[in-house]
């Protein structure tokens, strides 16, 4: 939001300085000094080509003689302000409308962005680094949306490879018929069960292997998966897949869709919704055509035993293999194929991928082999990296079951959020205990992992997540059901054109319509710089602003109507930000907790 004093000020350095525009910054006064927000003059040294001391010289000189400037101090290279009571409020909170269209781009900036994320694998069900990679991309879609961009969310599920052909042989070694139904086993769970056991089995082979062989020692375990009985097995399954036998089709596809269904459970219960679903066994042989093409036209080449690579020295990547000499595809070659189709079927001005840093160099070949195929498209494609999760206890650890799984995850969070929520009902529990749990155990989730910076490696601590106190969702759940509360027992409406904003001045009330100011710009940062902790910042500090305020502003006892109605007024405008920051990031407010 831009201030007309600041308006003002551009107007009369472009006159000063001959110059056509001239995009002059605010922000909130730091606490130690005195001033509401402040000006950094280094900011505009560039262009006015003066010293940074010098533009704020002239930058406070002028603010000195305008109305809407209470006082403008000189402190070095900034300029500390303190704005007059009418104009801050009347330009702030005033207009609710313009408060929330403030968050939008010129239409000139708006793009349609394609966004990839999840990508689970259907052997298993999802764990905790899902969680943060379904919480991102939830975000990210959201936040995209509310600054204006047209945003297309997809999904590409890894349902085919040697990790599926290892669940499929151990259903057929220990399964005995049973199904998800027979056992009240949610889909995903039961054959993410299976898995578990051939890594189980797999694990004994290996070690039995070793004392046969002791020259196998030292080897890894990699090096050594096909030696094992069960291992031969699994990968016998999947040339069977890849030839189309029609018995392993059918058992891949019963066990492919009691995993999505399971899949559909967990992706419901965080408010998970992509427009399309790509599934890598009808995407994965594109891209072997792809490169085909481009070795007839040149753009790829062909070693002596007949692997295609492609030469990727000029961007410091060597040589790539594309499809290994027995012509199957290797993982990025399928990247190769469904990265087309999309680009293909949405023509998006971008693609992004919200996936582990540890991919890092694998996109950064994907992207320069569809470069040298041609496609001047792919400078539009990004990675959107994030860190790895720990635990109080440790690293995650993804095999042998000891993976943090996403539904034991969320019903934890929902049971240390109804305990919370009963030591404040007094043991009085509210109808809708259950639902009000769900809510403030997702809340808590989400707003921890989405809280870092997306690289940032974290630790995910459930106990201090869920907390009604400190840096916690259930923090900022908590300060709009007050308000809601507030108002409900003001028992009023409060008529918008008849709030006389005049009325407020108080220090605490001026930081408010400050902090209410500052929301748009934050929406558009964090799509800007892709970082939703931009917003749970944000939504932190207009909370403990509103805390001050109320501790130190009787809203319901003010000292007149009139000031009782404009405080009113500035609670239902910290309401609504709250409650669309919040949504920003797909978690739900609440109207009591």
């Amino acid at each position: 939001m831009k201030f007309s004093f600041i308006q003002d000020l551009e107007a009369h350095l472009c006159k000063e300085h001959a110059l056509e525009n001239l995009d002059v910054t605010w922000e909130l006064c730091p606490q130690d000094y005195e001033g509401e927000v402040t000006i950094n003059c280094f900011r505009l040294a560039p262009t006015l080509r003066k010293s940074p001391e010098q533009i704020a010289q002239t930058v406070q000189e002028y603010l000195e003689q305008h109305p809407d400037v209470e006082q403008a101090i000189c402190v070095k290279a900034f300029v500390n302000i303190v704005i007059t009571a009418a104009p801050l409020f009347q330009e702030t909170v005033a207009d609710e409308t313009q408060l929330l269209r403030d968050a939008k781009l010129p239409q000139e900036q708006q793009q349609r962005i394609l966004i990839e994320f999840s990508a689970p694998n259907t052997n298993k069900p999802q764990h905790l680094g899902h969680v943060r990679n379904n919480a991102l991309g939830q975000a990210i879609t959201s936040i995209f949306r509310r600054v204006g961009h047209t945003v297309i969310p997809v999904n590409l599920v890894n349902d085919r490879g040697i990790h599926i052909c290892q669940s499929m042989i151990a259903y057929q070694r220990w399964g005995n018929a049973a199904t998800p139904e027979s056992t009240g086993r949610k889909g995903d769970h039961f054959v993410g069960d299976f898995y578990v056991m051939f890594q189980q089995e797999q694990k004994r082979q290996l070690e039995e292997l070793r004392e046969q062989h002791p020259e196998f020692k030292d080897s890894p375990d990699e090096d050594l998966l096909l030696k094992t009985e069960i291992g031969q097995a699994a990968q016998n399954l999947l040339v069977a897949w890849e030839q189309g036998d029609p018995d392993v089709l059918r058992q891949w596809w019963t066990m492919h869709e009691w995993v999505m269904q399971g899949f559909e459970q967990t992706y419901a219960r965080m408010g998970v919704e992509f427009d399309k679903v790509y599934f890598e066994s009808e995407t994965f042989h594109y891209g072997r055509q792809l490169v085909h093409e481009g070795l007839e036209k040149g753009l790829l080449e062909e070693h002596s035993d007949g692997a295609v690579f492609c030469n990727l020295e000029d961007e410091k990547l060597g040589h790539k293999i594309v499809l290994r000499k027995d012509g199957t595809s290797v993982y990025v070659t399928q990247d190769l194929g469904t990265t087309l189709i999309k680009q293909q079927e949405y023509e998006p001005d971008q693609q992004i991928w919200i996936v582990g840093d540890e991919q890092k160099h694998h996109f950064r070949v994907l992207f320069a082999i569809l470069r040298k195929l041609g496609y001047t498209w792919a400078d539009q494609l990004t990675h959107m990296p994030y860190g790895m999760i720990d635990l109080p206890s440790g690293k995650m650890k993804s095999r042998e079951g000891t993976v943090v799984d996403a539904d034991e995850l969320f019903d934890e969070m929902a049971d240390l959020a109804r305990s919370e929520t009963r030591k404040r009902t007094e043991g009085e529990d509210p109808e809708d205990l259950d639902q009000r749990s769900e809510m403030i155990g997702m809340a808590a989730v989400k707003f921890m992992l989405l809280s870092a910076k997306p690289t940032t490696r974290l630790t995910f601590d459930p106990d201090k997540a869920v907390r009604f106190e400190g840096d916690t969702g259930p923090y900022v759940q908590y300060a709009c059901a007050r308000i809601s509360s507030i108002l409900r027992k003001a028992d009023e409406t409060v008529d918008e054109s008849a709030v006389c904003w005049n009325t407020l001045g108080t220090p605490e009330e001026k930081d408010l319509a400050l902090q209410c100011a500052l929301y748009g710009e934050t929406l558009r940062r964090a799509a800007r710089e892709q970082d939703t902790a931009a917003i749970t910042a944000y939504l932190l500090n207009l909370a403990k602003s509103f805390s001050r305020f109320y501790r130190e502003c009787s809203v319901l006892n003010a000292s007149s109507p009139e000031l009782r109605q404009a405080r009113l007024a500035l609670c239902a405008r910290v309401r609504t930000l709250l409650t669309e920051g919040l949504s920003s990031l797909t978690i739900e407010p609440l109207e009591s907790m």
